[in-house]
């Protein structure tokens, strides 16, 4: 029997009636359940975080988050194991011309 439940003050609260009798012990494994934001509700809150703002800060931030990116993905490409080794094959010789 799978029960989702909410963890709150110390206590799992069931978010539906689980069927067990009043005081019935149990055995609990918890998994925590990733919670998903609607598309609208993301763009709601991304606003947020710019409310306020001055367009000047807005792309400062944004410039920032866009190196950041950057950087871990060319830190994700330098991490990657090619296999080819020493200098490449000349246009002529990797293209079959026939």
């Amino acid at each position: 029997m799978k029960v989702e439940a909410i963890f709150q003050n110390g206590v799992f609260k069931p978010v539906s009636p689980p069927g067990l009798r009043e005081g019935e012990r149990v055995r609990l494994t918890v998994e925590r359940v990733v919670q998903t934001t609607p598309a609208g509700d993301t763009r709601k809150l991304a606003r947020q975080v710019y409310e306020g703002l001055s367009q000047a800060d807005i792309a400062e931030i944004e410039a920032a988050a866009r190196g950041d990116a950057l950087s871990r993905l060319r830190a994700g490409i330098d991490g990657m194991k090619f296999c080819s080794s020493g200098p490449l094959p000349p246009r002529d010789e990797s293209h079959d011309r026939s």
